[in-house]
């Protein structure tokens, strides 16, 4: 089968979306498909409004009509909202040809943090986008209810993995900083809660991998946090499996692909009981869910880094790679049908 995985988020930038539609395209390929992408690169762009690192392609319909209107296709994937997700679709509808969506990234909660834009706006907006479709993938069954309840359609799992032999315990290194560290690994932006994490008053170190538009804010209120910028994924594996515990402040994330990665290197994860940490760390023990982060990083430290890989070895890229295949052929074979959110997602 021939897939096209239509996306706004890739490289060069740095974020869960990119690593999950790299990964995933390669486990796929184990079960004979074969994906080709259709990204921003080849379109103009300009700066997204308040985030300059990332930029959005000025791609047409006209312009995607051209890319797709080639060799044969089998199945077209929309991964993202975004200036091609949106070109995609309207050759979708225009030539009636199905497809299926995925839900990454809670805009609205994201925008309405940044612009004060009412969320049910634009829920309102995403819905119409995702309900066109023959099926819209989500990741974990707190999102799944949650679009459920809010009138989204024909719902569809499809979990992540880890590549466990890039994140591993085995990575560990000497920092010398005093300990325990307490890591944080991601996007610094204000829907991220950074901030919450470091004005906790905790022993030992916090260390702070990843940029953003809130870096120098964040640099500027928090000296006595290091910032390390953004790092290669060999690089990150380091600071995960040389750090205490990993610390997940965020509120608004739909996963959370660093859980896993720090997980896999043998970290406890400390979080707030939101959707992604409570899909992902659940009942295992191998991290602490509080709305109280301050005693979750410090209760995380007696896990056993055992218990964590433990836990992050039960995803995979190829199970999530099964279930995005699988939800195709169900798409392609009975588009109609609504997948009714269940208790839980196996990894």
């Amino acid at each position: 089968m021939r897939i096209l995985i239509a996306t706004d988020a890739w490289k060069p930038q740095i974020n869960g979306v990119v690593r999950s539609l790299e990964s995933v395209a390669k486990a796929l390929g184990e079960f004979g498909a074969e994906i080709e992408f259709l990204t921003p690169q080849g379109f103009a762009s300009v700066p997204l409004p308040t985030y300059g690192e990332i930029r959005l392609a000025l791609a047409s319909p006209r312009g995607v009509s051209k890319r797709l209107d080639g060799p044969s296709i089998d199945h077209i994937h929309i991964a993202t909202e975004g200036p091609v997700g949106f070109a995609t679709r309207y050759y979708c509808l225009r030539s009636k040809r199905s497809f299926t969506t995925s839900y990454h990234t809670r805009f609205p909660e994201y925008i309405s943090a940044r612009a004060r834009i009412p969320e049910s706006i634009t829920y309102a907006l995403l819905r119409r986008f995702h309900n066109a479709g023959s099926g819209v993938m989500v990741s974990t069954a707190s999102i799944a209810n949650d679009l459920q309840r809010r009138g989204f359609q024909r719902l569809m799992y499809w979990s992540r993995g880890v590549d466990h032999s890039q994140f591993t315990p085995d990575k560990a290194s000497v920092i010398d900083l005093p300990r325990p560290i307490f890591l944080y690994a991601g996007r610094l932006a204000p829907e991220k809660n950074v901030e919450s994490f470091l004005a906790l008053d905790l022993p030992g170190s916090k260390v702070v991998v990843g940029d953003g538009p809130s870096r120098r804010a964040l640099q500027a209120a928090y000296p006595q946090a290091h910032f390390y910028g953004s790092q290669t994924s060999d690089a990150l594996a380091v600071h995960y499996a040389s750090a205490d515990v990993f610390v997940f402040p965020s509120r608004t994330d739909t996963f959370g692909m660093v859980l896993l990665e720090a997980l896999a290197c043998g970290l406890p994860v400390a979080a707030l009981p939101v959707p992604g940490p409570l899909d992902v760390i659940g009942a295992s023990g191998a991290g602490v869910l509080d709305n109280d982060l301050r005693a979750a990083c410090l209760a995380a430290l007696e896990i056993p880094r055992e218990m964590a890989r433990a836990h992050a070895l039960t995803f995979t890229w190829a199970n999530s790679a099964k279930q995005f295949l699988d939800n195709i052929l169900l798409a392609k074979s009975s588009g109609s049908r609504f997948m009714t959110p269940s208790p839980g997602i196996p990894g």
